[in-house]
């Protein structure tokens, strides 16, 4: 396997948005932070993640196979072959990444980095994603566990401060609009696999009014850390990513097709990084 195809079979740009994530949830956690232990919990996340979409892949070469963005993935083209190998190495990764955690860091830590991939990998793919299109945002609590388990490398009873909460329930707000604005871009995909992704079972415009709602939600509780001590730095990630998501989610609800649903796609991905960066730039500062 080349560089390309770990990148692609461990959904690598995924896992360093949730390592970024991680690191968010320690920066924002009331307390020091030795830096081991803020490196240890961001590593174990991105090899947890990264267990978790090598899962996905596993479990969904079927779907992978029946459509265009993923059908050259490399379970579903058959560059792999699926087996108990495989298997064995993604449960491996996931115990490595939860037990270094517990030694590393603690046991708080271990158990949400270890939520974040079992959600991801069972919870979504496994049992909700063929049966109900309410399947990513119970998935969303991957990115809120990410958090946590950052936010627990501070201490355990860090996790369940304000910030840390307000931070794990705006990643549980984000993923909906993010990813139901790709699969309006890819319906007719989906509607091929029979998976029931919002605009397939409610059609691309209601989905689109859906995706708007809910990047006004997203910009709304993104302002609640405000409250809590954050600063002007964070606020002004904030601002400005909340903008360009709702300037892109309006688009695509004023017309909503492909083109305007991957910009909305795009654009909830700036929001993100925006969000996060200014998080940890403000506290850092």
């Amino acid at each position: 396997m080349n560089a390309r195809e770990i990148l692609d079979l461990f959904k690598l740009r995924i896992g360093f948005a949730i390592a970024l994530t991680a690191l968010a949830g320690v920066a924002v956690a009331p307390g020091p932070v030795a830096t081991g232990k803020a490196a240890a919990i961001v590593l174990a996340v991105l090899v947890a993640s990264a267990a978790a979409g090598a899962f996905n892949q596993y479990v969904e070469a079927d779907l992978d196979r029946c459509m265009k963005r993923t059908r050259g993935r490399a379970f579903a083209s058959g560059r792999l072959r699926r087996g108990p190998g495989w298997l064995a190495l993604i449960a491996a990764l996931v115990v490595l990444a939860t037990a270094a955690a517990a030694w590393l860091v603690n046991p708080w830590a271990a158990f949400y980095t270890f939520l974040g991939a079992f959600f991801y990998g069972v919870v979504y793919t496994v049992w909700l994603k063929r049966r109900t299109a309410m399947n990513i945002v119970v998935g969303g609590l991957a990115g809120s566990f990410a958090v946590l388990a950052g936010a627990s490398a501070v201490s355990p009873a860090a996790a369940l401060e304000p910030l840390p909460l307000a931070f794990a329930f705006i990643l549980f707000l984000w993923t909906p609009p993010h990813f139901w604005s790709l699969a309006i871009a890819c319906r007719e995909d989906y509607a091929r696999a029979g998976v029931p992704m919002l605009p397939v079972v409610a059609g691309n415009t209601r989905a689109a009014w859906v995706v708007f709602a809910g990047a006004v939600l997203l910009v709304a509780s993104s302002l609640v850390p405000l409250a809590f001590g954050m600063g002007l730095l964070y606020a002004f990630g904030a601002l400005a990513g909340g903008a360009i998501f709702l300037r892109g989610a309006w688009r695509l609800a004023a017309d909503p097709g492909t083109a305007s649903a991957r910009s909305s796609f795009r654009a909830s991905l700036v929001q993100l990084s925006l969000l996060l960066f200014a998080a940890i730039a403000d506290r850092a500062a």
